[in-house]
């Protein structure tokens, strides 16, 4: 089993202007009109994307055929010319990616900065058991509002080109679950794909972690049965702290903030509820495999390593 390491994943480069990077589709197919535009503020920030075949690929729910996402994956993670990797969208197919993916043939290439959300989160995982980096857990390029002057973007350059400004998360909205206070390194992400991936050679357990956990369209009685895999599979077995962010189409608030309670107000750690971080909101860019501090009675999050170096 994977155990985290107690100093953290290894930080990639932070973004420069000239810098390449890799577009590709880990999941569903992007929105082409989004991804356009989102191409245009990657340029914005100096960057030069290179897109992929799985980016440009149809389908009705996957992004090309499982074998071109896996090769463009490959590809984008091993070629030496890029800096960073960005997932243009979420959806699903993210699973169906790692299962042909031959990490042998990968190696130990130099670390890259990987970005991506939502179904993205099995690849973020992956990432980090498999090669051992820290990743960012935010927008996608073809997601919408992927630009200048939106809360969610500005977020991510932020941490992309100068990581050492940004030292705290503060969630002014939210609220502690459980109060009190942790230190362990940032992982975790939506909720379903944590829970789909255990049992498989890519799940990292929470031991030592403070623990993102969010998602979307879910009913309360569907999250629950996540959550309770996620109890039962030993996932949450020595996490230090929980951060929850948003759970959109995911049932009333008062409805779902009970729900956690009962899942997870019984670990004896910090939980902080109601965090800007997830689907439905400009979110704040989350750094996967951090060093940090969890403040749930203040609602911050203290970053003891840059997100990246």
């Amino acid at each position: 089993m994977t155990v985290l390491p107690p100093g953290g994943l290894v930080r990639p480069a932070a973004l420069k202007p000239g810098d390449r990077v890799a577009v590709i589709a880990a999941s569903g197919p992007p929105d082409q009109r989004n991804l356009e535009t989102g191409l245009t503020s990657l340029r914005g920030l100096g960057l030069e994307p290179e897109v992929f075949a799985s980016a440009r690929a149809d389908g009705d729910y996957l992004a090309g055929d499982d074998r071109l996402r896996a090769e463009d994956l490959t590809a984008a993670l091993t070629d030496p010319s890029f800096a960073a990797v960005f997932c243009a969208a979420g959806g699903y197919g993210a699973q169906r990616t790692l299962e042909l993916v031959d990490w042998r043939r990968i190696g130990t290439p130099t670390p890259r900065v990987i970005v991506g959300y939502s179904d993205v989160t099995a690849l973020l995982e992956a990432v980090a058991v498999k090669l051992g980096w820290a990743s960012l857990f935010g927008p996608m390029p073809a997601c919408g509002g992927f630009g200048p002057g939106h809360d969610d973007f500005d977020s991510l350059a932020r941490l992309l080109t100068d990581p050492k400004s940004v030292r705290e998360l503060r969630f002014p909205d939210s609220r502690p679950l459980i109060g009190g206070s942790a230190e362990g390194v940032t992982l975790g992400g939506t909720v379903t794909l944590l829970a789909c991936s255990l049992g498989t050679d890519t799940s990292l357990p929470a031991a030592g972690g403070l623990v993102l956990m969010e998602d979307v369209g879910e009913e309360p009685f569907r999250l629950d049965r996540f959550l309770t895999q996620l109890r039962r599979g030993g996932y949450l077995d020595g996490a230090a702290g929980v951060i929850c962010g948003t759970f959109t189409g995911c049932g009333e608030r008062d409805q779902v903030e009970a729900l956690l309670r009962d899942r997870l107000g019984d670990l004896g750690i910090p939980v902080l509820i109601r965090a800007d971080i997830g689907h439905g909101v400009p979110q704040q860019t989350f750094p996967i495999g951090v060093r940090a501090r969890l403040d749930a009675d203040a609602g911050t999050l203290t970053l003891q390593d840059p997100a990246l170096r």
